[in-house]
């Protein structure tokens, strides 16, 4: 019985939220967005699969040289601070 309690709260909440939305407008202007992004991705030219491939390629190789970079800088400092700090 609490079940359909906690669901039939829900549906008023969602319900009353639905409401105010729609007597507000901006499931109108909700509406209206979607459709104007929908015909500006009509516009768009994609990339083709060749593209697509060296994208991904490019943008792999430089997240491996960020690591390695940040791996190196990171071995560095850490030598600095231990050759700076006195021996515990």
């Amino acid at each position: 019985m609490r079940d359909y309690i906690s669901l039939g709260l829900w549906i008023l909440v969602i319900g009353g939220v639905f409401a105010y939305l729609w007597r507000k407008g901006h499931l109108l202007r909700l509406g209206i967005y979607l459709a104007e992004t929908r015909e500006e991705l009509r516009k768009c030219t994609w990339p083709s699969v060749d593209e697509l491939k060296g994208s991904t390629v490019v943008v792999m190789i430089t997240i491996i040289m960020l690591a390695v970079f940040t791996m190196a800088s990171d071995f560095i400092i850490l030598k600095i601070v231990r050759g700076i700090l006195p021996k515990l």
